[in-house]
Parts: structure tokens; C-alpha cells; sequence
């Protein structure tokens, strides 16, 4: 387990390794503080559906499911997108309420990015690995938390560079999103080199 969450954070990163999640990556990293708040609103999106999803997958969609009610013929692995999506859709709305609520500076922040995290493909492709390599429960709990938190360190660290590069002395031609590209490139040879790490 401890395996599988070392590399969900660092070598299978779902933004540095996989490439999921890029647009509320880069347009969210301008500061420390939209970073951070968003980072923890993923990694509890993640950490609820990807085990959320997995007792519905498991449950209800897949291949004989439904034997126990004498239904041992019908198989709903077609509706697993929809599903998924849905789950998604219904925590991150129950998220923004209860941000709104109890921390209004934060949910005025993160502005129209949250709603986004809906259909931000780093959670659905979250749920998306977690069927397509028969994850158990345990090790679907495991994977969301290490890939929330994973796409939660990279996001952070590349609000920390954007921020100091304001500093920098850049060319003009490299200003704004083409440094960002190349620090985000740099930050995944980072986090891949990891990929032969292993737990003691």
C-alpha cells in the first residue's frame, strides 16, 4: 500500500505524469493562496469519489452485479461514465456549499475554478484508473489520496516558482505562460525521476 501511494503521489502524478488536469493547473498557480485552497478542495473531491465510485462500480455496473437478485445477465459498465460524472458533480457541489458557508474568502477565490473541479479530468481520471486496474477498496482509498495529494504538491509548487519568477529577469518572449510550460516540464521530469523510488 505504502507502494502504491508513493507512486500515485510522484511517479503516476495525475498533472505532472499522466497530463490530467492542465487547464485549472496552470490558470489556478498564480498565487500561493488559490493554489493551496484549491489543492485541498481536490484532494477531498478525490479522497470522497474515487472510493465513492468504486462501491458504485463494483456494486452495481459491473458484470454480474445484480446475480444476487436473480439478475445475473444484466451488465451496466456502459453507464460507468455517467455515473462517475455524477458522483463528481454531487461532491463537488456539496463542497462548494459548505465553502461557502464556513469559508467565504476562500470559495470568492477560487471564483469559477470550483464548480470547474467537476469536470476537471485529473478526478475523473482518478475514478477512471481505479476501475480500468481493478483497484479493491482499500487500494482505491489509497490512490485517491495519494493522487489528490500529488496534483495538490505540484499545483502548490508551481504557484511557489510563478511567484518568485515575478522577480526573475525573464525574456519578454518567455513571460507568462511559456515560462510556466517550461517549469511545469521541468517539475515533471522531477516527479518521474521518482518513478523507480520504492518504500523501505
Amino acid at each position: 500500500m505504502t507502494e502504491l501511494f508513493l507512486r500515485s503521489v510522484f511517479a503516476d502524478n495525475l498533472i505532472l505524469s499522466l497530463f490530467l488536469g492542465g487547464c485549472t493547473f496552470l490558470a489556478v498557480s498564480r498565487r500561493i493562496e488559490t493554489a493551496f485552497g484549491l489543492a485541498i478542495a481536490m484532494v477531498a473531491v478525490q479522497t470522497v469519489t474515487v472510493p465513492l465510485n468504486y462501491l458504485i462500480h463494483s456494486h452495481l455496473l459491473s458484470a454480474g452485479a445484480w446475480t444476487g437478485l436473480g439478475l445475473p445477465d444484466i451488465d451496466l459498465r456502459f453507464l460507468k461514465l455517467i455515473a462517475f460524472i455524477g458522483v463528481i458533480a454531487a461532491t463537488v457541489q456539496v463542497l462548494e456549499m459548505v465553502l461557502d458557508r464556513y469559508v467565504p474568502a476562500l470559495y470568492r477565490a477560487l471564483g469559477i475554478y470550483l464548480p470547474l473541479i467537476t469536470v476537471n479530468c485529473a478526478i475523473l481520471g482518478g475514478s477512471l484508473f481505479m476501475a480500468e486496474r481493478h483497484y479493491d477498496f482499500a487500494q482505491s482509498v489509497v490512490f485517491a489520496v495519494g493522487g489528490g495529494l500529488g496534483w495538490a504538491l505540484a499545483i502548490v509548487a508551481l504557484a511557489a516558482i510563478r511567484e518568485r519568477l515575478r522577480y526573475a529577469d525573464i525574456p519578454a518572449g518567455l513571460r507568462g505562460l511559456g515560462i510556466t510550460f517550461i517549469v511545469a516540464g521541468l517539475m515533471s521530469m522531477g516527479f518521474m525521476a521518482l518513478g523507480g523510488a520504492h518504500a523501505p
